[in-house]
């Protein structure tokens, strides 16, 4: 897959994890997966429209989404993942992939995302769009997390 397709993801990710109160934040690999994802624990899934389509899934395990939740909420301890934390784990991806829209923008290409879907569990398997996805491997103050992007008609 081109860089123009995978920067914007990453570089978001390293703009707005500091903004937040994550000091070592970095890009862990990149690898190739088929179309079929399986969760760790939570994922969240963003549309993507405009002049690509597709769609993003964050993926984290289930501790990892606590302790994200709890730095969202400025440190405030997060024992289970309850409707709070669901919601602020949710608006961090909106965040981060509402950043990387802004990267596509200043790079020519327009797209519009949709409001982010949480699912959380012991085995989920989420079908993308894409028969190959490029999945980028990051972490945030050795916090593991995924980003798995398929876009239509874009070969990677």
């Amino acid at each position: 897959m081109d860089v123009k397709y995978i920067n914007p993801f990453m570089q978001s990710f390293i703009n707005v994890m500091p903004q937040i109160g994550f000091t070592n934040v970095k890009k862990e690999g990149i690898s190739m997966k088929d179309k079929n994802i399986e969760s760790k624990g939570i994922a969240i899934n963003v549309g993507i429209v405009g002049d690509i389509r597709g769609n993003i899934v964050y993926v984290m395990d289930e501790e990892s989404g606590k302790k994200i939740a709890s730095k969202m909420m400025m440190g405030f301890p997060v024992e289970e993942l309850n409707e709070m934390a669901q919601s602020a784990i949710s608006e961090l991806t909106n965040m981060l992939t509402a950043n990387a829209s802004t990267n596509f923008f200043n790079e020519g290409i327009n797209i519009n995302i949709s409001t982010p879907t949480l699912i959380y569990g012991e085995e989920i398997q989420i079908k993308m769009n894409s028969n190959q996805v490029l999945c980028i491997q990051l972490s945030a103050d050795d916090i593991p997390i995924e980003i798995d992007i398929a876009f239509d008609n874009i070969s990677l």
